[in-house]
C-alpha cells in the first residue's frame, strides 16, 4: 500500500475515533479517575503484567503506540517504568489520558501523532514498546507499521504485543447470546468498512463516520516484524477474551484462540 492510501485511511479513522471519544469518556472516565486516584493502580491483567515484569519493565523507558486514553501506559508507569511516552492520533483520547495522569500524579508524556508519522526524534529511544488490544487491525500497511515501531526501540530492546487473535475476524462479533456466524475468510485481504460507530462499551449506534479495518494473518504479522530487524522471542496463544466484541465466541467455548502475546527483540 502506498503512502497516500495509508494516510487516507489513518486520517479517516482518526476522525471516527475523535467522534467516539466523548462517548467512551462517558462510559469510562469517572471510573478510571477514581481508580487512578489509588496509588499503584493497574488495569493490566495477570498475563500482561507477568510479561512486562519478565521483560524487566521496572526502570525501563517505555512507549505505547496507539495508547488511546493512556490507562495501560499509566499502569506500566505504576509497575516502575522510567520514561513513558504514549502516541495516539486522536487528541481527545490523549486529553483523557492527561487527566488520568494528573489524578495519578504520574509523569507520562502523551504525543498526538499518526502511527506512521512519529517524529524521528523518538528513534532508538525506548527499551520496550507496547502494542495492545485492537491496534493492528487499524493498520493499513503492516510492514510500514513495524518499520516505524522497530525504529522506536533501542538496539536490543523489545516490542511487546498483546492482541486479539486474527482468527476472530472470521466471525461476526455479537453479544453472548447471539449465534456464531462465519463472516470472512481467514485470508480475506480487502479493507473492511463499518458505519455503525465505535462505541464498543455501551453498544450505542449513531450516525457515525466510516472506519476501515484490515485483516492481517499471523504470518503477515510475523514476517512484517522479521523484515524490520526483529526476531520472535516468545509467542503464546490463549482462549480468553480481551476485546469488547466477540462475546458470542467467548460464551460458545468452541475452542478458538481469542488472543495472543508476542515478544519481538530488536537486533543489537
Amino acid at each position: 500500500m502506498n503512502q497516500d492510501d495509508t494516510k487516507y485511511f489513518t486520517s479517516a479513522n482518526r476522525l471516527a475515533w475523535e467522534e467516539v471519544a466523548p462517548i467512551h469518556r462517558g462510559h469510562n472516565q469517572d471510573r478510571l479517575i477514581k481508580a487512578f486516584g489509588t496509588p499503584g493502580f493497574s488495569c493490566l491483567d495477570e498475563i500482561e503484567t507477568a510479561q512486562l515484569k519478565a521483560l524487566g519493565v521496572a526502570g525501563k523507558d517505555v512507549a505505547q503506540v496507539c495508547c488511546n486514553n493512556g490507562r495501560e501506559l499509566l499502569s506500566v508507569k505504576n509497575l516502575g517504568a522510567a520514561r513513558c511516552v504514549g502516541f495516539d492520533g486522536a487528541q481527545a483520547f490523549l486529553d483523557q489520558g492527561k487527566e488520568l495522569a494528573s489524578v495519578a500524579n504520574l509523569d507520562v508524556e502523551f504525543v498526538c501523532s499518526d502511527a506512521y508519522e512519529i517524529d524521528a526524534a523518538y528513534r532508538n529511544s525506548f527499551d520496550i514498546v507496547t502494542i495492545t488490544i485492537g491496534v493492528l487491525s487499524w493498520m493499513p500497511d503492516i510492514n510500514g507499521f513495524f518499520e516505524v515501531t522497530s525504529g522506536l526501540v533501542k538496539p536490543g530492546g523489545a516490542i511487546f504485543i498483546y492482541e486479539q487473535h486474527p482468527i476472530l475476524e472470521m466471525v461476526k462479533p455479537a453479544g453472548p447470546d447471539e449465534p456464531i456466524f462465519w463472516e470472512l475468510s481467514y485470508f480475506h485481504d480487502e479493507p473492511y468498512v463499518e458505519t455503525g460507530g465505535l462505541d464498543y462499551y455501551g453498544g450505542e449506534s449513531y450516525d457515525a463516520k466510516p472506519v476501515t479495518s484490515f485483516c492481517h494473518k499471523l504470518s503477515d504479522i510475523f514476517m512484517a516484524a522479521i523484515g524490520s530487524s526483529l526476531r520472535i522471542e516468545d509467542f503464546a496463544e490463549y482462549p480468553h477474551h480481551i476485546s469488547n466484541a466477540w462475546y458470542n465466541v467467548e460464551k460458545s467455548d468452541i475452542g478458538l484462540p481469542m488472543c495472543y502475546t508476542l515478544v519481538l527483540r530488536k537486533s543489537v
